[in-house]
């Protein structure tokens, strides 16, 4: 029997890149190219997308399920029998400490996977855990905290189909397909067909990324200045009047206030703090403001990631406010929902919620909740800390928490404290080397699935949705799980009921039938969309900005009480604080992080071209800092800040700034174990989850890190 070829999308990054697949007559993955079809992302496939049939058939890839030994050994357990001692472990966890020492962590290959995704959060509910980890709140919860306190537009900004104008804060979407405002769908071609057609790109990063060599202006400050860069912009447009004064008369307030809150950041300020000339500066806010009238300025990771992420944030939302970056009353709404519900979205604002202020608060810090998730940032506390409510179960959902976590040895820590560290993987990743028991997943082409349906806005700028068939047969002699079935398995074991997207499961459920639930607010029924193999655009489902409701006054809060203390103590900061040591020394340089072009955090170290491309992460410098310290390329150096030390292999890179040193994240395996089939180093042995936390969301600093750099002896 030949060959055959079937249509699919890939599902390891949000971009949902349209291939083809090539299966053998044993129902193997062969090959997968891009679709050249594909109405989304017209051909496009990443490198590592396409590097999927060596990930199905991976030698280091776990067929059954393990259980961890005293020793630190594993032994495969039958899956049922598993699930049993599992069960019967967090019965007494909860039993004797109850339901809050037990909690779940979310990755990102839990979360794009569209059956499986809200089943943690679920089953905690059923068990009456608040205690819901994810990737997100170490990511970019800054901006959920930005619209928590200026307030909410809810027809959207401006969309990038329609923008004049395109600027980015510490974002490279071209290499990390995220949706920093870009559209994903073939994002090199989608910003070059913009550019065609006169859209003005705006870059400010301390690295000249892949997208800031597509820029008119591009800014290149100092690491972790984010703020006086912002600041400064932002002074400029109010000091010479080039907000939108009628969008602000009448949908902001404290306009006044915040330009004088501003007053500190003058171009002279800015230049001391961040490097950044004032001819630039002056540039970027005139070429936002004043040349292009349409287009909002986004941020990536390393805005997020830095110090002062959150007063960062809210003077980007800021700038989108003042210059009345948003959809307005009467204008369509690009994609109002497939499989999520639509609602009404009138050109109003919904004041600022702090929905953080209400509801539950954690044990440690007294931090609230954002979008039902509790801070990560806080997670090894909740293991370490004894007191009422201390976590002693985890359940990992593809999540490479003692890798991409900050402080690595303190997460390493609390995951040993741990009683029952469960998790859902592929391979045994350092996380999966501390767990007790390992349940391996179907991969990607192993399962049905829809697009990543909480993100749907963000992945298709317009309504569209398709239907991913399983497609490839699970390895002979495997045992493998669908990731929901543990959940749910356990659920039932312990006699509680879970509530999946709002409905009961009263019955053991398929995948299918979960999809068919996702599914159920779509204009087409899973059948239908599941019979179009190139997906389903929905052109007649269109939503239009409505006008405000009568008597509305809500408005922008542009400098709330804590916003307003915040940059107190920003102005009140010597010009070098990064660059201190908590010795009192000078730092050489300030290490930021980046990501490796071939693949998704920790996705992609255990495929073997990948990793012959990769084989480590090198410590990337400036040649001239290279020159200064001695150092050739290859050889290794020693870095070394407040919170660790490492030893990485120089490289030279002349797309960074001097003074700045750019390690990948995410690789490594655990401290100080030699015996690893990941290779590299961990850049979170430079950091802390502890110290410089900010306020609300816990997010520790993960990027702008002061650090000494030597040649290693």
């Amino acid at each position: 029997m030949a060959n055959r070829e079937v249509r699919s999308f890939c599902r390891l990054c949000m971009s949902h890149c349209g291939v083809v697949l090539t299966v053998n007559e044993a129902d193997r993955l062969v090959a997968v190219r891009g679709d050249r079809d594909d109405t989304q992302n017209l051909g496009y496939a990443c490198f590592k997308g396409l590097q999927a049939p060596q990930t199905h058939d991976s030698p280091h890839r776990l067929l059954h399920p393990l259980k961890r030994q005293p020793d630190g050994s594993f032994v495969r357990i039958d899956l049922e029998q598993a699930l049993d001692e599992v069960a019967e472990k967090v019965s007494a966890i909860v039993a004797r400490d109850g339901a809050e020492a037990v909690a779940g962590y979310r990755g990102s290959q839990g979360v794009i996977n569209s059956a499986a995704s809200i089943m943690l959060p679920a089953w905690l509910r059923a068990l009456g855990s608040p205690k819901f980890f994810t990737s997100a709140t170490i990511d970019q919860t800054a901006k959920g905290i930005a619209i928590g306190r200026i307030g909410l537009w809810p027809p959207g900004r401006v969309p990038f189909a329609q923008a004049d104008v395109f600027m980015v804060v510490g974002g490279n979407p071209l290499l990390s397909i995220a949706g920093n405002g870009i559209d994903i769908r073939n994002p090199s071609k989608r910003l070059r067909d913009a550019r065609a057609r006169g859209m003005k790109v705006i870059v400010i990063d301390p690295r000249e990324t892949e997208t800031a060599r597509h820029a008119d202006l591009f800014l290149q400050p100092r690491p972790g200045e984010d703020v006086a860069v912002i600041g400064g912009i932002l002074k400029i447009i109010l000091d010479e009047g080039w907000e939108d004064k009628t969008f602000c008369a009448r949908h902001a307030s404290q306009v006044e206030a915040l330009g004088a809150a501003l007053a500190f950041c003058t171009p002279e300020y800015v230049r001391a703090r961040a490097d950044v000339a004032p001819e630039q500066l002056r540039a970027a806010a005139r070429l936002f403001a004043v040349e292009c009238r349409r287009g909002p300025v986004s941020s990536g990771t390393g805005a997020n990631m830095g110090p002062h992420s959150n007063l960062v944030e809210h003077l980007i939302e800021c700038i989108n406010v003042v210059c009345g970056r948003f959809l307005r009353e009467g204008e369509r709404i690009p994609n109002p929902g497939v499989l999520m519900p639509r609602w009404p979205r009138h050109a109003q604002v919904i004041p600022a919620p702090r929905w953080w202020d209400h509801g539950y608060k954690s044990r440690i810090g007294d931090y609230g909740l954002l979008d039902g998730e509790m801070m990560t940032g806080i997670l090894p506390d909740e293991i370490l800390e004894p007191g009422p409510g201390r976590v002693r179960a985890l359940f990992n959902h593809g999540g490479s928490i003692a890798s991409s976590v900050p402080g690595q040895r303190r997460v390493v820590a609390a995951l040993k404290d741990l009683e029952l560290l469960v998790s859902i993987e592929p391979f045994m990743t350092a996380t999966a080397q501390l767990s007790h028991y390992i349940f391996p997943p179907r991969m990607q082409y192993e399962r049905a699935d829809l697009p990543m349906f909480v993100y749907e806005n963000f992945i298709y700028p317009e309504p569209f949705t398709r239907y991913a068939e399983p497609v490839a047969a699970v390895p002979a002699d495997s045992e493998l799980v669908d990731d929901w079935y543990v959940f749910w398995s356990i659920a039932e074991r312990m006699g509680t009921r879970i509530e999946y997207d709002g409905v009961p499961l009263a019955t053991r459920p398929t995948t299918e039938g979960l999809l068919e639930i996702v599914a159920r607010r779509s204009p087409a029924s899973l059948a239908e969309i599941r019979s179009h193999p190139l997906g389903m655009a929905f052109p007649g489902l269109e939503a239009y900005a409505l006008p405000p409701q009568p008597g509305h006054t809500g408005r922008f809060t542009l400098l709330p009480d804590d916003v307003a203390g915040e940059l107190r103590a920003y102005a009140a900061e010597p010009v070098d604080h990064c660059d201190i040591l908590a010795d009192g020394s000078r730092a050489s340089h300030r290490l930021i992080v980046r990501r490796t072009r071939d693949m998704y955090n920790s996705a992609g170290q255990f495929v073997p071209s990948i990793r012959a491309r990769h084989p480590y992460n090198p410590a990337s410098l400036h040649p001239d800092d290279l020159a200064a310290l001695g150092v050739v390329a290859g050889e290794r150096i020693e870095i070394r800040g407040n919170h660790g030390r490492l030893i990485a292999v120089a490289a030279a890179d002349d797309t960074l700034r001097r003074g700045v040193v750019s390690i990948s994240h995410a690789f490594g395996g655990l401290p100080d174990d030699e015996k690893t089939v990941s290779a590299g180093v961990n850049s979170n042995l430079l950091t802390s989850i502890e110290a410089g936390r900010q306020t609300i969301n816990a997010m520790p600093r993960m990027t702008a890190v002061p650090v000494n750099i030597r040649r290693a002896s």
